[in-house]
């Protein structure tokens, strides 16, 4: 898989950006002659012995892992894999320096903060050491069946979001649920013993974080057992060391939201339903130009005030509000998809809990353009799921009247439920614009935010990387703490 981004990818400003604009993710070194990537690959399948294990593959423990930290004895952890990358430490185009940051520990964080789509899995193969040591599991998974169904019922130990925490996938009689506890991840992988139907019906009691699948099997009759276990089965891991997993969707329709930015609705298969939590994002993966590229974007509902009541444990369906960019890289190439079309999507991914909202009083949101989106369902919980929330603020910036989505349904929502406020500020407002102009600065957040004696608050902040960092230190400033303000990376 080639996921290489170009001097386009992510655009400048974009908030898939962690640095500013105009400021490159991370610093390149000058590499030595013979060193290019192409070096590193002949040099990897040369056949030498870049682990040290002589082709072996062990399980390494956190203690283990920390002993191997040296400049000429490294090891780190990406997604629960251990890799010895001394042999790449001279190919590196970050640098040692870069490198050695993440030495003898988990280097997950640090890697997808610079390059989350590299395939570092084939470009390490031969630097693999092992698997992290799993840790013992916190949530019980138990399978039955009757004579004419597969029951597998799992339960989390813990209270479920309305919004849910499940994915599922059956394909080929392979059988994958992953549910996502907070920064944790559960999942259960089998071969079933027969075959069934290609339809999952999922039920979720989450007062009692229960999950329930019910799969038709296709001749009815007694199994020996229910199915074979397969890579990673039972597993209780941190999220971030999950390796993606993508499933086929199909475009089913495309509604215009304003002059360059629309919802498309994704429809899953008939073996697949995915409950996105709130806050969490996708990856959508598409062919441009003979290349894979890979590129985040955070679901919203349908409407942000719904005609008819949604079941939000469906998950049939997904809803992706996505600006299209004419210079960039990947938007133009989902503008030109059809309905029937088909993208690669990918389970939900981010670390955003919703664990800090619990007790708070006061929800204040800072959004600028398409920062826009994971506010869209924060909106929705705090007025309908989230009893303690007195208020919700959304502050709005764009750049004109024009690119402000979803104004109408944020207007009629805001006259007709007094806990819900929104105000709008333009960069370029057009003549006789009654509402606030410029950019974020101090004395317009002194305005907007405030902490009423007894209140809880929390602040959330979304946008191009450039006002998502000045917007949290401006906030910061103003004496929020760290633990009351959570920022949206992409």
């Amino acid at each position: 898989m080639l996921n290489v981004p170009t001097q386009s990818f992510p655009a400048a400003g974009s908030q898939q950006r962690v640095a500013p604009a105009g400021q490159s993710g991370r610093n390149k070194v000058a590499l030595k002659p013979g060193h290019s990537l192409m070096d590193w690959i002949r040099f990897a399948k040369s056949g030498r012995d870049h682990t040290g294990l002589r082709g072996r593959l062990i399980e390494v423990t956190e203690e283990e892992l920390k002993k191997h930290g040296r400049r000429d004895d490294c090891w780190t952890c990406i997604r629960g894999m251990v890799y010895n990358v001394t042999p790449y430490m001279d190919y590196h185009p970050g640098g040692e320096e870069e490198l050695m940051k993440a030495a003898g520990k988990d280097g997950t964080e640090l890697f997808d903060q610079v390059h989350r789509w590299v395939n570092y899995e084939s470009m390490l193969k031969e630097c693999l050491v092992g698997r992290m040591a799993v840790k013992p599991l916190a949530v019980k998974g138990t399978k039955t069946h009757t004579y004419s169904t597969v029951n597998i019922v799992v339960y989390t130990k813990r209270k479920i979001p309305r919004s849910g925490c499940a994915t599922i996938d059956l394909q080929g009689g392979v059988l994958r649920l992953e549910a996502l506890l907070g920064n944790m991840s559960y999942m259960l992988h089998l071969r079933l013993t027969e075959e069934v139907e290609g339809s999952v019906e999922v039920q979720t009691a989450g007062s009692v974080g229960k999950i329930q699948l019910s799969i038709p099997k296709q001749a009815k009759g007694k199994w020996a057992s229910v199915g074979q276990p397969l890579e990673f089965h039972n597993s209780f891991l941190r999220q971030k060391d999950r390796a993606l997993h993508y499933r086929d969707c199909v475009l089913v329709s495309k509604t215009e939201v304003n002059h360059n930015t629309s919802v498309f609705r994704l429809q899953l298969g008939c073996g697949s339903v995915m409950h996105v939590p709130v806050g969490k994002h996708v990856y959508l993966k598409t062919q441009v130009q003979d290349a894979e590229v890979v590129k985040p974007y955070t679901p919203v509902e349908q409407s942000l005030i719904p005609v008819v009541p949604v079941d939000p444990t469906h998950g049939s369906d997904l809803f992706l509000m996505i600006k299209v960019y004419p210079d960039g890289l990947f938007t133009p190439q989902l503008d030109t998809l059809h309905i029937g079309d088909h993208l690669m999507v990918s389970g939900p991914e981010g670390p955003f809990s919703l664990r800090p909202l619990r007790d708070v009083t006061h929800l204040y949101l800072l959004a600028a353009g398409t920062g826009f989106t994971p506010m869209a369902r924060l909106i929705q919980l705090s007025l309908q799921d989230l009893g303690s929330i007195k208020s919700t603020k959304l502050l709005l910036f764009n750049r004109q009247e024009k690119d402000i989505t979803w104004r109408s349904q944020m207007d009629e929502l805001a006259a007709t439920d007094q806990r819900f406020q929104v105000e709008y500020v333009l960069s370029e407002p057009g003549d006789g614009w009654p509402g606030q102009k410029g950019r974020v600065e101090q004395s317009m957040l002194r305005d907007f935010l405030s902490r009423p004696e007894g209140s809880r608050v929390y602040v959330c902040v979304c946008g191009p990387s450039a006002f998502t960092e000045l917007t949290e230190e401006l906030v910061r400033q103003q004496g929020f703490s760290q633990e009351e303000v959570h920022t949206f990376q992409g």
